[in-house]
């Protein structure tokens, strides 16, 4: 086991973790994990139709809410707005409430927003697949341009919004055709509230506290899951993916699979077979905390950075991409349905 890794942080900093961060067993396998067939012709598999406008939509709704921010008005309004839209799809959708604190140890309340299809109408110990992203932005453009910017909040519509609204769109059309398996959704709060570069301070655990909370507290008894997919930031105009190392190293049969069905629908110049550097995200506490698979799909602009407006007030609809939102959708409604589609 590796006792220091330099992780690639939310912050945009690589930066040398404590040694507890990775006291997780680097080696470790994870549970459940399934094998990786190449015998399936991802191409063919019939899927319900992933509307690109309708996913393009949902960001769009988000944002309209306002700063989605611990305390706001923002939060209340997309929370209420979330909730009530995958309850229109889902068999249940409720809010997991939380009290956390920020780096600079302002106590908030957290909202970690769960959904759940449930096709097989089975117990707890149904076989399922979990789907996330976060949905709060951020406090602080801590990244813009213009230092005046840096302590005012960002629209979050790639950061955020973006891999919420395919999930969104991902449920409505599961739901119009049902899979052998059950699909958990979570939309994870104050992900994107960790220490702002102006703050000139470290904290550690400081990023992603919704997942935090959950990996420790499961909506489910002795939560399980085959595996798992976190989005961020997936509604660039330039989408790239590449194999991020945490990913490798807890789910690498998951990553590899996905990337097969990309590349069968030719995608493949979108989900880069690169092997970059790990980075602090949702899925990090998931695997270390839950113990389920989970990869993390992550725009990995060339240049080493996120995307061009990440963390400024740039971050708006006018660089959402509905092409990118309903690529990322595609090759989800085909892996579900390639492993668990009864028609298939």
């Amino acid at each position: 086991m590796l006792s220091n890794v330099n992780f690639q942080l939310r912050c945009g900093v690589a930066v040398l973790l404590l040694s507890t961060l990775l006291a997780i067993g680097c080696n470790r396998k994870p549970q459940n994990a399934p094998s990786v067939g190449t015998s399936i012709d991802y191409s063919a598999v019939k899927v319900p139709v992933f509307d690109a406008d309708s996913a393009y939509q949902y960001v769009a709704d988000q944002v309209a809410c306002g700063y989605r921010t611990p305390g706001s008005e923002g939060q209340r309004r997309c929370a209420d707005y979330l909730v009530r839209k995958m309850g229109q799809w889902c068999d249940t959708a409720f809010v997991q409430n939380f009290t956390t604190k920020l780096w600079d140890g302002r106590e908030v309340q957290g909202k970690n927003i769960i959904a759940s299809i449930n096709s097989r109408g089975g117990a707890a110990d149904t076989k399922r697949v979990l789907l996330a992203a976060h949905w709060d932005s951020r406090l602080w453009a801590d990244h813009d341009p213009d230092k005046a910017n840096h302590r005012k909040p960002i629209d979050g519509a790639n950061d955020g919004a973006s891999g919420v609204g395919v999930l969104m769109e991902l449920a409505r059309a599961i739901a119009t055709q049902p899979l052998d398996v059950a699909v958990d959704f979570i939309f994870f709060d104050v992900e994107d509230q960790g220490v702002p570069d102006w703050a000139d301070t470290y904290q550690e655990d400081s990023w992603c506290l919704g997942s935090q909370y959950w990996s420790r507290n499961p909506h489910v008894p002795y939560y399980s899951a085959v595996y798992g997919v976190l989005l961020d930031m997936v509604g660039t105009q330039q989408p790239r993916y590449t194999k991020e190392q945490i990913s490798r190293q807890y789910a690498a049969g998951i990553m590899n699979k996905m990337w097969t069905v990309a590349d069968a629908l030719g995608y493949g110049n979108i989900f880069d077979d690169s092997e970059t550097d790990p980075i602090l995200d949702d899925h990090y506490y998931v695997n270390r905390l839950a113990g389920v698979p989970m990869i993390d799909v992550v725009q990995n602009s060339r240049d080493g950075s996120f995307f061009k407006y990440w963390h400024t007030l740039g971050d708006n609809m006018e660089h959402v991409d509905p092409k990118s939102l309903k690529s990322m959708g595609e090759v989800l409604l085909k892996m579900l349905y390639g492993d668990y589609g009864s028609e298939n």
